[in-house]
């Protein structure tokens, strides 16, 4: 039996002319800015032009490009490897969003490939329109033109999957190690922020981030770490949910608590945690008075994540939508919930 699998992700500039193209296909998704075409996509292009020398400038500091394509590769192959026996003929397909490998990218390899079934997975583990949804509709689109015809069924969202959570402890246990005996130490759980008006209009985004956490800090059971969710790389005028990640380390600073800090909503390296994290918030938290920071990895493809993902593809291959949970995990009030068509 052939198995094609496709890994959603973000994607990321691969060279600096490459920023401003990035950016542009980042703010014309819909999903981004939810305004009619004839005013979303001129908005892209200033936003773009506007945001290039900055965004140039970050990529700068990690070699001018955006390690998020070799990171999503890795974990494509360790997924394979884990999927491919029995019977089983594997390929993981990875279609990224704003740069490439682009989903007709994807769906042309696979359509050589010719398999008899279909899992779409995204490298999210919480669902948001902005993301999953958004990479949903766009393989939906690509995957009709390029006719694919092979039974297809998907993984929704994995927001206390048994592998995610145990990988993720890990990490932050990781970054614990060597950590000072004089210091009391302040857990903060970062996540990609949003625009509070999407949230409001359903998107289960924060809720599936808080669930990460809370299942997070019980396999640690390390209440002394005083855990708390926030959030980063606000951008633009928009009122964002929070609290915001660097108020957190600014009063981690004001209560002399060291900071461990690990990114629950990103799977792997990019400029969010290699360049915010690393390097702006570091400093951040050196200007605010905070005596350690230290910074948990990305769960990337340690053994457990990569057998958690697998265990879901595994559960989506009976031909449903999966989830970590029974079904729908979300509460009726997220009526932007991705567990029904996307």
């Amino acid at each position: 039996m052939k198995l094609a699998v496709v890994l959603f992700n973000l994607g990321g500039p691969d060279c600096p002319e490459a920023v401003a193209p990035f950016l542009k296909n980042l703010f014309s998704d819909p999903a981004i800015i939810s305004l009619p075409a004839i005013a979303r996509l001129p908005i892209a292009r200033l936003i773009a032009r506007r945001r290039a020398p900055v965004a140039r400038e970050i990529y700068d500091h990690i070699g001018g490009r955006s390690p998020i394509l070799p990171e999503t590769r890795a974990q494509a192959d360790a997924l394979e490897r884990v999927l491919s026996g029995d019977g089983t003929q594997a390929r993981v397909f990875i279609a990224m969003r704003y740069w490439h490998p682009f989903s007709d990218e994807a769906a042309r390899a696979m359509k050589a490939f010719n398999p008899d079934k279909i899992v779409l997975l995204p490298l999210y583990p919480q669902y948001s329109t902005t993301t999953t949804g958004s990479s949903l509709l766009d393989w939906a689109k690509t995957a009709k033109k390029a006719g694919l015809a092979a039974p297809t069924s998907r993984v929704c969202c994995y927001p206390w999957d048994q592998g995610f959570v145990a990988a993720a402890a890990a990490k932050i246990r990781a970054a614990m190690a060597g950590a000072s005996s004089d210091i009391s130490y302040r857990l903060l759980l970062s996540a990609h922020g949003l625009p509070k008006r999407t949230i409001q209009r359903g998107d289960p985004y924060q809720w599936q981030v808080e669930q990460s956490a809370a299942a997070i800090v019980k396999v640690l059971g390390a209440p002394q770490l005083e855990p708390v969710v926030c959030y980063q790389s606000r951008v633009g005028p928009l009122e964002w949910i929070g609290p915001a990640t660097d108020a957190e380390i600014r009063r981690a600073g004001r209560d002399n608590k060291g900071v461990i800090i690990a990114p629950i909503a990103f799977v792997s390296e990019h400029s969010e945690t290699l360049v915010e994290l690393d390097i702006e918030y570091r400093r951040l938290a050196t200007e605010s008075g905070v005596p350690d920071y230290r910074r948990a990895g990305t769960v990337g493809i340690h053994p457990d994540f990569i057998a958690g993902l697998a265990a879901l593809v595994r559960r989506a291959m009976e031909g449903e939508t999966v989830t970590c949970g029974d079904g729908r995990i979300c509460p009726a009030a997220h009526r932007a919930c991705g567990y029904g068509d996307p």
